[in-house]
Parts: structure tokens; sequence; C-alpha cells
């Protein structure tokens, strides 16, 4: 494989291990409902953004934000021995606003096909006779 595979490969990785991690259960307790999103590495695999989203509201998902920047330090220790890269790569985390883009997208859709079924079901008015 060619070496601009490497950051792809390297992002799988990482992201098949801070979902195993999150799912062993970590000490926060606002860490529990997290799901990893995607992973991209900088090409030279110094950097990992890190998506991530959570079932609950936005309350929820800042607790959840502060969570993932205070074990920070544990995950990144955690990459480095067990996937035993030459750099451990520094972690920024980032919400996944695509699922929430989604949801909102399907409501919409839903609303619209509950006001045609409505408009459909609606019997017709009589038009005046002359």
């Amino acid at each position: 494989m060619t070496s601009h595979n490497r950051p792809e490969r390297v992002a799988q990785m990482v992201q098949q291990l801070l979902g195993e991690l999150f799912a062993r259960g970590m000490r926060d307790p606002h860490l529990g409902l997290v799901t990893i999103t995607g992973v991209k590495m900088s090409p030279d695999l110094r950097e990992a953004r890190v998506f991530w989203t959570v079932h609950g509201d936005s309350e929820q998902r800042k607790h959840t934000g502060k969570g993932l920047q205070n074990a920070r330090g544990f995950l990144r220790h955690e990459i480095g021995m067990q996937l035993k890269l030459r750099i451990t790569p520094e972690l920024h985390f980032t919400y996944d606003e695509a699922i929430d883009r989604g949801e909102r997208i399907e409501q919409l859709i839903r609303q619209v096909h509950d006001e045609e079924r409505t408009r459909i079901a609606a019997p017709a008015t009589p038009e005046h006779e002359e």
C-alpha cells in the first residue's frame, strides 16, 4: 500500500480503539453514551480530529464535550500503548453535527408528508352552485 493510505488506516485503528474504550466504560459518566463517528488524521499522523456524537440534549452534549477534553490525555496514552505508533497523535474532539442535520431533515420530510396526507384526506369544499 502507498503511504497516502496510511493516515486513513491509522484513523480507522484509532476510531476502533476509541470505540472499544468507550464500550468498556470510562470513569466519567458523561462519556457513557458517546459514539465516535469518524477520525481524520493529519498527513504526518501527528494530529487526529475525532468526530463524536451523543444521545441527549445540548446540556448532555456540553458535559460530554468537557468529559472528552478531560479524558484526552488518558485516551492518547491508550492509543500510544495499544497501537504502538512512532508518534502518538494529539486528539482534537469535534462534535459531529451531521446526525443532528439528518434528523432535522427527516423531521421536515415527515412534516411535509403529514401535511400532504391531511390535505388529501380533507373533504373537498363544495363550490357555489349558480
